[in-house]
């Protein structure tokens, strides 16, 4: 018998995993530290008898599109309706929504890296090429490279995450506005990834409009604490959105998947409260971080990169891992060797994860500012 084999070029294609490994702290997948709350859980169980399970779900999800609008409204400058919005199975659907129908044989999009590996790795396997400008050293964008590479190139799509994973750092105004002309000046679209928007002080919604070939994506799985959901979506103009629903499959997006969207939409005071939690606690840990022997990059999202300086990360890691504390090791990464990131999970987390890594280090803190 002879087995069929993967097209060419997925030969050397990796998957994109996370360790998942039974520890005490587990903040290495930037998930959200505790569940919705109780209410939510208890309207979508009382949902789901509603639901007709011998139906299809609403194909154009109607319903959660026009609350996702009526939710982010307020960050756009112009007026958006259910039209401006794309549903998803997680973000990164999303990207590949876009990937299908911007990008392909013959088309290229363009990555900033170091970033979020799947805006590579989803262009790659729907046979779309991929261009990579490298980010300065403190990894802030390049502008004249980019820019440069732009003309030269001719992308299909740009892609820029903001606030960036695994840096943390956010990109301004000055420097989106600056991506998304150079993309308008080649025909191309910027994509503005935004998984981690909430945690920010700026969003590029604000740039939103018709005239403008911008995209937006957004999840629930950070600051909704919606993981195990699988919801994403996206806004931009319309005739962006009609484009990218040509290539999503019919009926994609499942009637549990819906109600649960629009009833998260219902507690947005929950949520906020939530991600004001994290951003105190994340302040908590880079100060900490000031006191220790490492390097951090100061981060606009709900984790924060850094480097040990006297010891080696993928070390670090595995001691830390031996203590019941997992983070993410990115030693492996290009350009960041022996950078680990972790994820701001409760305070009792954060507290034991600081503890932890403060003896890995071999001191109290105190020490280290002598």
């Amino acid at each position: 018998m002879t087995r069929p084999t993967p097209r060419d070029s997925l030969a050397l294609a990796k998957g994109y995993h996370s360790p998942q490994v039974d520890v005490k702290v587990r903040l290495n997948t930037n998930e959200a530290p505790e569940a919705p709350p109780e209410r939510f859980v208890d309207a979508l169980a009382a949902a789901v008898k509603d639901i007709a399970w011998n139906r299809y779900p609403d194909r154009a999800a109607s319903a959660l599109r026009s609350k996702i609008a009526e939710s982010e409204q307020h960050l756009v400058g112009g007026l958006i309706d259910m039209n401006n919005v794309l549903v998803a199975n997680g973000s990164n659907e999303v990207l590949q929504s876009v990937c299908l129908t911007y990008g392909g044989p013959g088309r290229s999009v363009l990555t900033i890296e170091p970033t979020y590996q799947l805006h590579s790795h989803i262009a790659r396997i729907t046979g779309t090429d991929v261009i990579q400008v490298e980010r300065n050293d403190d990894f802030t964008i390049d502008l004249d490279a980019v820019l440069r590479t732009v003309e030269q190139d001719r992308p299909s799509v740009i892609f820029v995450c903001s606030p960036n994973n695994p840096t943390g750092l956010i990109e301004d105004e000055h420097t989106i506005v600056a991506l998304l002309d150079a993309a308008e000046s080649v025909g191309a679209l910027l994509v503005v990834d935004e998984a981690y928007g909430q945690f920010a002080r700026w969003s590029s919604l604000s740039l939103v409009s018709e005239e403008r070939s911008i995209l937006v994506s957004r999840t629930f799985s950070k600051t909704w604490s919606l993981a195990g959901l699988r919801l994403g979506y996206a806004i931009g103009p319309t005739w962006v959105i009609d484009a990218i629903s040509a290539v999503v499959l019919p009926y994609h997006l499942d009637a549990i998947k819906q109600r649960a969207g629009e009833l998260a939409l219902d507690d947005a005071e929950a949520m906020a409260a939530r991600v004001a939690t994290l951003v105190e606690e994340r302040g908590r840990i880079m100060a900490e971080f000031a006191k220790m022997p490492l390097e951090y990059w100061p981060s606009e999202s709900n984790f924060v990169l850094f480097r040990p300086t006297d010891i080696d990360g993928d070390a670090v890691w595995h001691e830390l891992v031996e203590r019941s504390v997992m983070v993410r090791n990115c030693s492996g990464w290009d350009r960041l060797d022996g950078c680990l990131r972790v994820t701001v999970g409760t305070p009792e987390e954060n507290g034991e994860f600081l503890t932890q890594l403060r003896d890995v280090l071999g001191g109290d803190g105190q020490l280290w500012d002598a």
